[in-house]
């Protein structure tokens, strides 16, 4: 059997912010390999770079020098316009604030992650009914998310980043606003919605429990990877 293509690919990425009369350097030359279908975790303490590194992994920040792939397009060579259109459709992201649309009830945010690349008709509505359906939230689609709990605000904007079908999956803390149990269901439901979509999934966490639970299992510290747990 044929190893698994490369999804997402970083080299040497670097990126520095001014502090004061010095340079911050956050990341200090990143690489990584996810693989399709692959489940990865990155780990590391407060103000480590972990979200620097997903949102250059995701296209929303440009790094200092290094190189992003994905699949085999080089995404760090982009212009902004084609990197926002290309995003939308290879990426789905979940955030630990969840960024629903608060006027908008649980099938119109869903169905966001659609109307964002393109038209919207039967099959995307018949998707958003699916994903709803498949994160237990199948009889919430008409409640806005102020009616919702954390949890089925979290489930919502999981099956929002899974709409378009993205090769990959970023999840930046999305247990961070969670007691530990609904937190715990996220990252279960993350992970077997992945590997049925056969998406990849890496997820930043600070939980080594939830880390745990990923097929491969890295630590920034210091600007890097210092090493696979």
């Amino acid at each position: 059997m044929s190893n698994p293509a490369t999804v997402l690919r970083a080299s040497g990425l670097r990126k520095n912010y001014p502090s004061g009369d010095r340079v911050l350097e956050v990341l200090s030359g990143v690489d990584l390999t996810v693989a399709a279908g692959e489940s990865v975790s990155i780990r590391g303490e407060s103000g480590s770079g972990k979200s620097t590194l997903l949102n250059i992994l995701a296209g929303l920040d440009r790094p200092d020098a290094g190189e992003l792939f994905w699949a085999d397009e080089a995404a760090h060579q982009l212009s902004l316009g084609d990197l926002t259109a290309r995003r939308g459709r290879f990426l789905g992201m979940v955030f630990q604030s969840y960024y629903l649309i608060p006027e908008l009830d649980a099938f119109a945010n869903v169905l966001m992650g659609a109307r964002v690349i393109g038209g919207v008709g039967a099959a995307e509505r018949a998707r958003t009914a699916a994903l709803l359906k498949r994160v237990g939230l199948a009889e919430r689609g008409h409640h806005l998310p102020s009616q919702l709990s954390g949890g089925e605000r979290q489930r919502v904007a999981v099956a929002r980043a899974l709409m378009n079908r993205p090769h990959v999956i970023l999840a930046d803390e999305p247990t961070g606003n969670l007691d530990e149990r609904t937190g715990d269901s996220i990252v279960e439901l993350l992970l077997g919605v992945c590997a049925e979509e056969k998406a990849a999934l890496v997820l930043v966490t600070h939980n080594p429990a939830h880390a745990k639970k990923t097929a491969r299992q890295l630590l920034l510290r210091d600007g890097r990877f210092a090493a696979t747990l």
